[in-house]
Order: structure tokens, then C-alpha cells, then sequence
């Protein structure tokens, strides 16, 4: 009974053993990833693969060129550290005089060592070199820094998402990078609270545009994530400037407006932080109106007061909220922006504005250097 009890014990430990070295492993794949972890695997592999390569040079030189030793460079300017790609330069530079005494330092033969290889090898290396350092500094491998932007982009395009809506109603987003790029200094966050009988919606335009704005707006859009519904509709836009202002951006202001929809009467509130005018279009005139609230913008200065505008969404009304990069540019103003807007509306009437936010920015602002984004709200 002892030498089981023993036995089982020796095999636990070699278990609980294996299981910290798998950790081990782990935490270390992990850290490398996270810029942290040491290379020395990738080291120790690319300068087993330099001798290798000046081999087979020597021996093949029709198969392997000498120029092949860019091959580990290029692979170690995305995986080394700035100290390590040293090393790896010191093989390689190695590798080349070796292959040089070997097949001769400069002959007309394609096999030989010519000016232009060391040429190549040097360029390669020094381009690998720059790209090390500029990892170095923002602490991300290559392939994780990657997947990082990748991250940051889908995080803003969920955030952005609207909730679904009860029966009668239809909402749509439609939201347009400067330059085609895929970061915005525009976003949304939105949520359903009052036990879901509430819709409220936060558009922010964010100063600068494009990738300047896009960090900016993935913070901001975080954060106002958490506070909408954790907060009493009109403390919002306060708390979101006090938040502003504590983090001491050069360029930190916002404009925003914050939609409070009942979805049961229709009845709303807006709240604007700087923001351009809503547009309302009513089923009963057939005509558009302004819906404009006064506000200061966000980061500006503390203690700032937002006064609502007040209104009711209809059987068949439909409210905009939008950015000015739609209406507002250097070859027109405010005024003529949003009276071509509502024109090209005008067409989606009788279609109930099925589509419509894409298209209409399609049609006004297409080809304009500004974030743009469109908010639909429909009443069926």
C-alpha cells in the first residue's frame, strides 16, 4: 500500500511538473507576443539558418545566390529585438566574407559576390534594422501588432452597433472614414435602458479626422459606452466633459449629441454638446426642421450647461443626427450642406428609408476629406 500511495504521489508530482512547464511555455509565448518575452528562439533559429544558407552558396551557387542571405534579415527585422538583429547582422556579414573567399569576392561569373549583392544584403539590413526599432518602441511584435489594429477597428465598429428596436420602429448607421482609411473620429454608442422602453444614442465627432482621431475616438468611445445608462440622461454630457478635461489631450474637444427616445409615445429629448442640428422630417407636412440644442463643446472648459430641445417622433416621421464632414466643407456651408441633404432625402420618403444612411452619404458627401457618419430614426 506504501509504494502505491508513493507511486501515486511521485506521479502526481510529475504531473503538476509538466502542467508549470506548459505554463512556463505559455506565459512565455504570451509575453513574446505582448513585446515582453525574450527572442532567443527566433535567434537561435535564424543563426542556425545563416551557415546553412552560405553552405549551400558554396556548394550550389546556381540555387542559393549569395543575395539569399536577405532572406534571414528580412525575418529578423520582424522578429528580433534592435540588440539581437546586431547579431544576427555579425553572421550574416560573416556568412557573405566567407562566401566571398570561397567563390571569389568579384568575378563576371552569376555565382560570384558581386558589389550589387553586398549592395542588396546591406539594404535589406538596414530596412530590417529601422523596423526593429520601431517595434522596439511600440512594444508590439509584428504579427501581434497586426491583429492589434485589426482588434481596435472591430471594437469600434461593434461599439457603433444600434440595438435592436421593438416593432414600428427601424433605425440604420452609416459611418465613412476620411480617406478611405478604416479609423473614424466619429462614433456611436447606444443602448436600450428604462427596462427597454428607452433608446438612448450618443453620436460624437471627435476633433481631427482619420487615423489623428482614431485613437482618441476608441478611448472615448469606451468610455462613453460605460456611462450611458449608468448615468441619468441629462448628467451625461457632464460627466462626459469632465472626462474630457481630465485627460489634457493638445486637441481633446468633442462634439456630441445625445438622443433620450421613448419608444412607447415617440416623445424624445436631445442634448448637444456643439453639435450640428438634428433634422426631423414630419409625415404630416412633409417638411424638414431643425432640432437644435445649445450646448458648449466637450473639453472646452468645466461647469458647462446643456440645455435639451424637446420633440416627438410621429407615425412616420424620421429624425437625422449627423456630422458636420456631411454638410459642412470648404466649397459650401452649413446651410446649403443640409438643404442638399434633405433634398436627396426627399427620394427615400415613400421606401420608408430602407438603406438610405449609406446611400445618401454616397450622394452628398462622397468624395469629401472628413469623418462622416449618418443616424437614421424611423417611425413606422
Amino acid at each position: 500500500m506504501a509504494r502505491v500511495a508513493g507511486a501515486e504521489t511521485l506521479t502526481a508530482r510529475m504531473r503538476k511538473g509538466t502542467h508549470r512547464v506548459r505554463i512556463g511555455l505559455r506565459r512565455a509565448g504570451v509575453n513574446y507576443f505582448r513585446g515582453d518575452g525574450t527572442d532567443w528562439l527566433a535567434l537561435g533559429a535564424l543563426l542556425l539558418t545563416v551557415p546553412a544558407l552560405a553552405a549551400w552558396t558554396i556548394a550550389a551557387p546556381v540555387w542559393c545566390p549569395p543575395a539569399a542571405l536577405a532572406i534571414p534579415i528580412i525575418v529578423g527585422g520582424l522578429l528580433l529585438r534592435p540588440a539581437s538583429l546586431l547579431l544576427l547582422y555579425g553572421a550574416s556579414a560573416a556568412a557573405l566574407i566567407g562566401e566571398a573567399a570561397a567563390l571569389g569576392p568579384y568575378t563576371e561569373e552569376p555565382a560570384g559576390v558581386t558589389p550589387g549583392t553586398i549592395l542588396v544584403v546591406g539594404t535589406v539590413g538596414f530596412a530590417g534594422l529601422i523596423i526593429a526599432q520601431f517595434r522596439s518602441r511600440v512594444g508590439v511584435p509584428w504579427r501581434r501588432g497586426g491583429t492589434m489594429l485589426f482588434d481596435l477597428r472591430e471594437r469600434i465598429r461593434v461599439q457603433s452597433k444600434l440595438p435592436k428596436l421593438p416593432k414600428g420602429w427601424h433605425r440604420e448607421m452609416a459611418l465613412r472614414p476620411a480617406g478611405g482609411q478604416s479609423f473614424s473620429g466619429d462614433f456611436v454608442v447606444a443602448a436600450r435602458t428604462n427596462g427597454g422602453r428607452t433608446l438612448e444614442v450618443v453620436l460624437t465627432d471627435v476633433s481631427g479626422k482619420g487615423m489623428d482621431a482614431a485613437s482618441r475616438a476608441l478611448l472615448l468611445s469606451g468610455a462613453f459606452g460605460g456611462l450611458l445608462g449608468s448615468l441619468p440622461p441629462h448628467e451625461f454630457l457632464h460627466a462626459a466633459n469632465g472626462y474630457l478635461l481630465r485627460q489634457d489631450w493638445d486637441e481633446g474637444f468633442a462634439t456630441s449629441v445625445h438622443l433620450v427616445l421613448d419608444l412607447d409615445s415617440g416623445d424624445y429629448e436631445l442634448l448637444s454638446a456643439g453639435h450640428i442640428p438634428a433634422l426631423q422630417l414630419s409625415a404630416g407636412t412633409g417638411r424638414w426642421e431643425e432640432k437644435a440644442a445649445e450646448g458648449p463643446l466637450l473639453g472646452v472648459y468645466d461647469g458647462a450647461q446643456f440645455d435639451p430641445v424637446k420633440g416627438t417622433l410621429r407615425p412616420g416621421d424620421v429624425l437625422m443626427l449627423l456630422t458636420d464632414g456631411l454638410v459642412e466643407s470648404a466649397e459650401r456651408d452649413l446651410t446649403e450642406g443640409i438643404d442638399r441633404l434633405t433634398g436627396e432625402a426627399e427620394r427615400y420618403v415613400a421606401a420608408g428609408f430602407r438603406g438610405a444612411a449609406w446611400h445618401l452619404i454616397e450622394a452628398v458627401a462622397r468624395d469629401v476629406n472628413d469623418d462622416r457618419a449618418l443616424l437614421l430614426i424611423c417611425r413606422d
